[in-house]
C-alpha cells in the first residue's frame, strides 16, 4: 500500500515558502558576486527538498544592495543564483531588491514588497505563505506582508532580533519542519 498524499494547503501547509538567501540558504559573504564563494548552510538542500516533496513552491527573497552600491551588477547576482540552484535545486522564482538602505523603495526588507511580489507571481496570498530568514528584517517583512515568519539565528543575528521572533528554529531543516503538519519533515 502506498503512502497517503500529504494534506493540501487548506489542511495546514503553507502555499509557498520564501527563503532569504544570505545567511539562510547560503553562507553570508557580503556583497557576493562570485559563484565560487557560494556555500550552502547546513541542511539547506534537505530543507528545500523537504518543502518541494510536499508540493509547496519554494522561492527566494533577497536584498542585494551591493548593486545600488556599485559593488556588483545584476549579471553577478544572477550568476550566484545559478550556483545556488546547482547546489540546492530549482526555485520557482527569485525576488531580488537591488536598492540601497536609503533608496526608500517598497521592496527592500523589512518592507513587504519582495514578499508581495513573490506571492503575486506564485498566485498565493501572503497570509498563506511562510518566510524563513536569519535576521529581524526578514521577519519584519514577513509580518508586514501578513506572512508567517520563522527565524533561524546565526552569529550575525542580534539578540534583540532573536528575542522578538515569534518562531525560531536552530537550523533550516528544523524551521521547515515547523511549517509542516505535525512537524512531519521529509516524506
Amino acid at each position: 500500500m502506498s503512502a497517503a498524499r500529504p494534506p493540501g494547503p487548506a489542511e495546514g501547509l503553507p502555499h509557498a515558502v520564501l527563503f532569504d538567501r544570505d545567511g539562510t540558504l547560503i553562507e553570508d559573504v557580503p556583497y557576493n558576486g562570485d559563484p565560487r564563494l557560494v556555500r550552502p548552510m547546513p541542511h539547506a538542500r534537505t530543507a528545500v527538498d523537504t518543502v518541494r516533496s510536499w508540493g509547496v513552491p519554494v522561492a527566494v527573497v533577497s536584498n542585494q544592495s551591493g548593486v545600488a552600491r556599485g559593488l556588483l551588477d545584476h549579471q553577478q547576482v544572477r550568476a550566484v543564483q545559478r550556483r545556488v540552484e546547482e547546489l540546492l535545486g530549482p526555485f520557482a522564482l527569485w525576488a531580488v531588491c537591488p536598492h540601497g538602505p536609503r533608496d526608500g523603495c517598497a521592496c527592500r526588507k523589512p518592507a513587504p514588497g519582495l514578499i508581495h511580489a513573490a506571492c503575486h507571481r506564485l498566485r498565493t496570498d501572503p497570509r498563506q505563505a511562510a518566510v524563513i530568514g536569519d535576521i529581524g528584517s526578514d521577519l519584519d517583512a514577513a509580518r508586514a506582508a501578513g506572512a508567517r515568519g520563522v527565524l533561524v539565528p546565526t552569529a550575525l543575528t542580534r539578540p534583540q532580533e532573536s528575542a522578538a521572533a515569534g518562531e525560531k528554529a536552530p537550523d533550516l531543516l528544523a524551521a521547515v519542519r515547523l511549517l509542516l503538519p505535525g512537524g512531519q519533515g521529509a516524506r
